[in-house]
């Protein structure tokens, strides 16, 4: 299994017609904290697995980290749990948040 990469608009068309995903971000607990997309949970080592127990393995899963680099290894490792359909936010928190700074919760 592998993931695939998503654009941004793509992302931002889903939410706006209330798309069934998961949506994580990879950051650190304070990025996180400062701003993230609504709707969007942090996923880290200390939480993947009640992640992966609580996510029907048919749920498109987003993952995002700062720049659309790391997210890229987590969602291949994701990919590699028996989810089936996973995704790399290209570009990442940095560029959605230069994109849509109104669509930014802290």
């Amino acid at each position: 299994m592998s993931f695939q990469h998503l654009a941004i608009p793509t992302l931002q068309a889903w939410l706006d017609e209330g798309r069934d995903l998961a949506l994580v971000d990879i950051r650190d607990p304070m990025s996180f904290s400062q701003g993230h997309i609504p709707a969007s949970r942090r996923l880290g080592n200390d939480s993947v697995d009640v992640f992966l127990d609580e996510t029907p393995a048919e749920r498109p899963v987003v993952v995002v980290c700062y720049h659309g680099h790391s997210s890229q290894q987590a969602a291949a490792w994701l990919a590699g749990q028996g989810l089936a359909e996973v995704y790399s936010l290209d570009g990442g928190f940095t560029e959605w948040q230069l994109r849509h700074p109104d669509r930014v919760e802290a």
